[in-house]
């Protein structure tokens, strides 16, 4: 039996053309460090925001592998860190590599010979959903700061929508890492029962003094460069030297110290390498950020990541805990949340979502009746390893998701 008329094809993960205006594919921007998306889905309209404000004709730029099987009930989500686009994995709209190839895909730890996979663009981002680099429908100007404020809740709200409108009633595993993990534990307590199984990811239920202080200065990086001019910048005249600077800080954070030494000790750079310039850079690992600032400063709109940094910030699952406002707390609304298993996996050597945030969670999780496998890793990659140590982490997940 085919389709619905009014529910998309989802066989071989590609879309029908039904006569629903919500499900439509458009030609994606060009992106010098990572694809976009090349569906959208339309949000409600208007979306109400959880700090107030509203969005109209907001959308959701997302992706999807695999086959939605005829129970519509083999759907994995997966929602992204702060930068990702939807596009996790190469597929056959777009055969460029994914920033998770190696964990998607047929075969892979997240097999798509059985799980339909669908990857949603953060809503707030510039990856193809609505953001504040997004034309205000209302005066037909880019957004900039008169982006309602955004939260996380808002980011789990909208990525409950697009599940529903593809017509899944429940998820048979919610997958969330970095930033997407905080969303999808939203997104669970908000929904509950919404998902059967949960892999959380490097992650934590409440931003910590640590994590916020280096977004704090990552987003004082960008403001004070005069080019930010609040907001009101332009391809002429970028603040490139405060997405630098905010990059660099972000990518000191992601990994580890010992993966610092070990991979650059204090090596120079070749003489013919260096400037002029006496305080110009010398060291190895100082050219490794230089790099690392190059290529994300012009692919990344800085307003968007200014509000997904507050967003992260702001969020605490406390306050899903409670009866009233200021009244709950981590435990009680991680208790909340209905999932039959979850894996939790955390990195040894990650400063900015440390190993006891994921051990809280996984208690959490099993007061509220879960099932937990919990796995610290002693990768030396920090809380990138869930990017490239793939072969302990696609262990790990394989397991968990292979004993259905």
């Amino acid at each position: 039996m085919g389709p619905h008329p009014n529910q998309p094809n989802l066989s071989a993960g590609r879309l029908g053309a039904g006569p629903s205006r919500r499900y439509i594919a458009r030609p994606a921007r060009p992106d010098p460090a990572m694809s976009d998306a090349r569906r959208w889905f339309d949000l409600s309209s208007p979306f109400r925001m959880k700090r107030g404000g509203e969005l109209v004709g907001a959308r959701l730029a997302y992706e999807t592998w695999g086959t939605l099987a005829p129970g519509r009930d083999n759907a994995i989500l997966i929602l992204t860190g702060l930068s990702p686009s939807a596009h996790v994995a190469s597929n056959g709209e777009d055969p460029s590599p994914g920033w998770w190839e190696e964990m998607v895909g047929p075969g892979k730890p997240i097999d798509t010979d059985r799980w339909f996979v669908i990857c949603a663009n953060t809503l707030g981002s510039c990856k193809g959903s609505t953001g504040p680099a997004e034309t205000n429908p209302a005066t037909g100007e880019t957004y900039r700061l008169d982006f309602p404020e955004l939260t996380l809740e808002d980011v789990a709200n909208s990525s409950h929508e697009l599940v529903r409108g593809l017509g899944i009633e429940r998820l048979a595993c919610l997958l969330g890492n970095s930033m997407g993990g905080m969303s999808a534990l939203a997104y669970l307590v908000l929904h509950p029962g919404s998902a059967r199984d949960h892999i959380s990811i490097s992650t934590a239920p409440q931003a910590q003094p640590f994590a916020i202080a280096i977004r704090s200065l990552q987003r004082e990086a960008i403001r004070l460069d005069p080019n930010w001019k609040q907001g009101h910048y332009d391809d002429d005249h970028y603040p490139e030297a405060g997405m630098s600077i905010a990059r660099k800080l972000g990518v000191i954070t992601y990994r580890s110290a010992m993966e610092w030494v070990g991979r650059f000790a204090r090596i120079r750079l070749d003489s013919e390498q260096r400037e002029e310039d006496p305080f110009a850079v010398e060291f190895q690992v100082e050219s490794y950020l230089a790099g690392h600032a190059r290529r994300f400063v012009r692919s990344f709109d800085p307003n968007c990541y200014l509000y997904l940094s507050r967003a992260s910030d702001w969020f605490d699952i406390a306050e899903h805990g409670g009866s009233g406002a200021g009244t709950g707390n981590v435990e009680a609304a991680l208790k909340r949340i209905d999932v039959e298993r979850a894996l939790v996996i955390g990195v040894e050597t990650d400063i900015l979502f440390p190993l006891p945030q994921q051990e809280q969670i996984a208690e959490g999780l099993r007061a509220a009746g879960a099932e937990v496998d919990f796995v610290a890793l002693d990768s030396p990659q920090g809380h990138d390893a869930f990017l490239v140590d793939i072969p302990r982490f696609g262990a790990a997940i394989a397991q968990f998701l292979g004993s259905r």
